[in-house]
């Protein structure tokens, strides 16, 4: 099963040099290792996104985030573990669990019905 993990910071969170545990790189080098890291990388801060809509016939396109918030996604990960406790279990492991939040979700493929991609 694929899963994305969308690793976000969070301003409640402890300091990063105080989260202890793996680096980031040694995290990626250990996914490696398992053979469940298909893609990954960090995303550049709010300040260089741009929100693109389409109302009518115009796309509207705007400077940042569409939301706003303190928290911001800060890269992805993108995993394939046997089921959704694997997936948990290694994102646990990242060292953004301890110093913002990362949120796991199983990817669901077009055309594919309901009943097959459950919750969990």
């Amino acid at each position: 099963m694929e899963f994305m993990l969308f690793i976000a910071t969070d301003p409640e969170a402890e300091p990063e040099e105080a989260s202890g545990g793996l680096s980031i790189e040694e995290w990626v080098d250990e996914m490696t290792r398992r053979g469940v890291s298909i893609a990954g990388d960090r995303l550049r801060p709010p300040e260089y996104a741009r929100t693109v809509r389409v109302r009518g016939e115009d796309a509207i396109v705007t400077d940042g985030p569409f939301t706003e918030s303190k928290e911001w996604i800060a890269g992805y990960d993108v995993i394939e573990c046997a089921d959704f406790d694997e997936a948990v279990e290694i994102a646990s492991r990242h060292p953004m669990a301890r110093a913002g939040r990362i949120e796991v979700r199983r990817a669901w493929p077009l055309g594919a019905p309901d009943e097959e991609v459950s919750a969990v």
